[in-house]
């Protein structure tokens, strides 16, 4: 398989068909297939032969999603770099996947001189954004207009495409090494399962260096969509851009969804035209979701769970699912073309209903951690990708995750799982989001702490929090405590970062377990 294909397809059969929307600049399916040949060939003429690597570092643009698929015409290997990271972080992967060739737009070229002085290898930085080309650096528009469009090298397979690095929770982050056939396996899996994204206009304003994105952009490749982008999520230009451009599909993350749903200014801008919004990438409340249904009125909601090593998609759960009160609260089940285990610290499947860890098995499945066998030998044992969530499985298959395995707080002797406390107090009235961690506690060891940004004008005491979860969970789950704050941390990919919560409360390991 090739991602190369769909493209191909499309240039046949509807060139003049819009394919990417960014600002004012449209581009058609045949002005696409132009500058992707063209980098292409730049890309070799920089020394990036097939097999190697070259990285991004750019928010969302068309020349982004010119930047993946040249990657695939070329035959090279795409390196998206994190957008949140600080230089040090970013310097260490790319010196990590030895790039070669660097892209860069207008907000990251001010870190071009200390990522040149501590990356060696890299012997190019090319500026991709609209500005003018910073000092050192090679302008991507002259570099076009010099070069011929290279033929498709037709790459395909086991070629690896992408290395994606994971954020780095513990130590140094990791390359996820993906080919075209993970991702083309887990796209057609994925829409086999369900019809993700339609043939419309499909919103990017996740970030695009996240794999989640990078799957939705592939799905839309694959049913012939045309690709609206905005260079990052921000609730009124989101909302902006699906009036202006008649958005019908859309990945959001939850954070972004509770954004949009409580900001004052989203009822007045008609959404109404949103036919299908796909979330993933962290839990969301039954709170957030109601407010949300009552905003994308025209909308169904896939929730997809996976990560950056499946390609990313292992289980859904579908629009029909999403009326059940019990379904809800579950991830889904298995895609069409993948395996999903519930096992215990054996690795042996645990009863329908017991909490585990989640193994996943199929040809979405990465090859491996770059530079690292020793991890990937770890993760992938067994021939089952280990994911480190906790989770039950029902009796018809639905995964219902309760914990990342490691964020389980272990209070008196009990587990808790911070998800089921955290769906509880979203729900009261006061709470916008929220964030549920374990504190050292001298009794307990450890007590559960909630962290809670509130709607506009309220209040909340942590004596008020703790009774109003007392209706809903047992007592052993109540937060004992808790604090206010502005915003929660977020990761480039919008999730809850909180090992920044917990950083605050514990010195040393993360816990008393």
């Amino acid at each position: 398989m090739r991602l190369t294909t769909a493209l191909h397809r499309a240039v046949q059969q509807d060139p003049d068909r819009k394919l990417t929307i960014y600002n004012d600049r449209v581009r058609t399916v045949g002005e696409s297939v132009d500058q992707v040949a063209r980098l292409a060939a730049v890309l070799t003429d920089l020394g990036v032969t097939p097999g190697e690597r070259f990285a991004i570092l750019s928010l969302n643009s068309d020349r982004y999603h010119e930047a993946l698929l040249a990657a695939a015409w070329s035959g090279t290997v795409v390196v998206p770099l994190n957008i949140r990271w600080a230089v040090p972080e970013n310097s260490f992967a790319l010196r990590d996947a030895g790039a070669r060739v660097l892209l860069v737009d207008d907000a990251f070229a001010a870190m071009v001189p200390r990522l040149r002085d501590e990356c060696e290898a890299l012997t190019a930085v090319v500026h991709i954004g609209d500005g003018p080309t910073p000092e050192g650096c090679l302008g991507l528009e002259d570099l076009l207009a010099a070069h011929e469009p290279a033929p498709d090298a037709g790459a395909g397979g086991q070629d690896l495409f992408g290395i994606f690095y994971t954020g780095g929770t513990t130590g140094a982050p990791k390359g996820v090494m993906l080919s075209h056939d993970n991702l083309m396996v887990n796209g057609m899996a994925s829409l086999t399962t369900h019809r993700l994204i339609g043939r419309g206009r499909l919103l990017h304003a996740a970030p695009m260096f996240h794999l989640a994105d990078v799957a939705a952009w592939n799905f839309g490749q694959l049913v012939g969509a045309t690709h609206v982008i905005v260079p990052m999520f921000e609730p009124t230009s989101v909302c902006r851009a699906v009036e202006q451009h008649d958005v019908t599909d859309a990945l959001l993350v939850p954070t972004m969804i509770q954004m949009l749903a409580d900001h004052p200014e989203t009822g007045d801008h008609d959404l109404s035209g949103v036919r299908r919004i796909m979330y993933g990438a962290s839990p969301m409340s039954e709170a957030v979701l109601e407010r949300a249904m009552k905003v994308f009125t025209g909308a169904d909601f896939t929730q997809a769970y996976g990560m950056t090593e499946l390609s990313p998609v292992a289980t859904l759960l579908l629009p029909e699912e999403h009326h059940d009160p019990v379904l809800r609260r579950s991830a889904g089940r298995a895609v069409a073309e993948l395996e999903v285990r519930i096992v215990d610290a054996f690795d042996v499947e645990v009863p329908r209903g017991d909490v585990g860890e989640v193994v996943v098995r199929g040809d979405s499945v990465m090859q491996g951690y770059w530079n690292r066998d020793e991890e990937t030998a770890t993760a992938l044992r067994g021939g089952w990708m280990h994911t480190g969530d906790g989770a039950y499985m029902d009796d018809r298959g639905y995964v219902f995750i309760v914990d990342r395995v490691k964020d389980m707080i272990v209070t008196g002797g009990e587990n808790v799982y911070s998800v089921e406390v955290e769906n509880v107090v979203a729900q009261h009235p006061s709470v916008a989001a929220c964030a549920v961690i374990g504190v050292p506690d001298d009794a307990y060891g450890e007590r559960v702490h909630a962290v809670v940004v509130l709607q506009p004008d309220a209040s909340l005491t942590a004596a008020e929090l703790t009774e109003f979860c007392r209706e809903h969970i047992a007592n052993y789950k109540l937060p004992r405590s808790a604090e206010v704050v502005e915003a929660l941390p977020v990761s480039g990919a919008g999730k809850i970062l909180k090992r920044e919560l917990r950083a605050q409360h514990w010195t040393g390991d993360r816990g008393v377990h």
